[in-house]
């Protein structure tokens, strides 16, 4: 057997071990052959596997089955995969959502648990070298301060849904004010906001309360129903930041220098942006989104190196705050 046709049937026993097995329409989709060569590889996985099981479904389709336990020491975890998951739980950690990261590694000890034994101590071992050698791979840099208690009850209440009863102090507030509200979200960045709507406010326009300054969150027995036109993604390509205002959504034209241009192509400012390379040099990116004020900040930190097009509102916000001493770019 070669080695390809031995990687196929590996991956076609893999598939067949989940708890409803696969079918001949399975394997003419995922390999990309035709019938009779897909009845030849049921043929090879059940001579491969004496265990697997075929039976027809409620469908009236037969489909192969393979008991995982025949297959699991073909698939144990690499080192690689584990020292991503520590990664992605300091991450977390760092983002201020220790709650997420506790939950991401018990599933990496349960991983660990049913990875074969005679796998562990090099798995461990090839973990703990890679763990050291990518040891600067943290995102350095301020973040807010969290609270465990805050952030648990979010996330109770984002499952349900529930309707979430938080102590919040707003900018304006001189102390913080009790609030009933109902959760669709969380935006993570620099600072992390709960995107929810005030059941109070008659516009039921979703906003966004800044996490930290939640003081105390409980979780309520009242259920709610979300709006089920609701997506998070599609939301939050409405704003460059977390800052939502539709008065400020429109067309948004930077233009970078030559000498910022190679640069900035490797940025992505907008997951629906375009970019133009202009002859000069020069590039121009363009994006729809709102947010003015963060679009400062971050313009603020390429100096003269780009130049706002449109809109008119904000090259004027940016206007007189242009340098050309800063000595690198973001």
């Amino acid at each position: 057997m070669s080695f390809g046709k031995a990687v196929d049937l590996l991956r076609l026993a893999r598939l067949a071990s989940g708890h409803v097995g696969i079918t001949l329409s399975d394997i003419e989709a995922e390999f990309g052959v035709v019938r009779r060569t897909a009845q030849r590889m049921t043929d090879a996985l059940a001579q491969t596997f004496p265990d697997t099981e075929d039976y027809i479904d409620s469908d009236g389709r037969k489909r192969w089955r393979v008991p995982r336990r025949r297959v699991a020491e073909f698939f144990a975890p690499t080192p690689d995969e584990i020292a991503t998951l520590e990664l992605a739980c300091a991450t977390l950690e760092h983002q201020g959502l220790p709650t997420e990261a506790g939950r991401l590694r018990s599933l990496r000890e349960t991983i660990k648990i049913l990875t074969p034994d005679k796998r562990h101590a090099r798995l461990e071992a090839d973990e703990e070298a890679l763990l050291e050698a990518m040891g600067h791979a943290a995102r350095p840099g301020p973040r807010p301060a969290s609270d465990p208690a805050v952030d648990a009850a979010i996330a109770e209440a984002l499952k349900g849904p529930f309707a979430l009863e938080i102590l919040y102090r707003g900018r304006q507030d001189s102390a913080a004010m009790k609030r009933r509200v109902e959760p669709y979200g969380l935006l993570l960045g620099a600072r992390r906001y709960l995107v929810a709507r005030d059941p109070s406010k008659p516009d039921g326009h979703l906003r966004h309360f800044r996490v930290e300054d939640i003081e105390h969150a409980s979780v309520t027995e009242d259920w709610f129903a979300r709006d089920e036109g609701f997506d998070l993604e599609t939301y939050t390509r409405q704003a460059f930041g977390v800052f939502q205002n539709q008065a400020e959504f429109g067309e948004v034209v930077w233009k970078f220098t030559a000498r910022a241009a190679p640069h900035a192509a490797r940025f992505r400012f907008h997951p629906d942006q375009t970019s133009e390379e202009q002859a000069d040099g020069s590039l121009i990116v363009r994006f729809s989104a709102c947010g003015y004020l963060e679009m400062c900040w971050h313009l603020y930190a390429w100096g003269d190196q780009v130049e706002v097009i449109a809109p008119p509102a904000l090259a004027d916000m940016v206007a007189g705050h242009r340098r050309g001493d800063f000595p690198g770019f973001p």
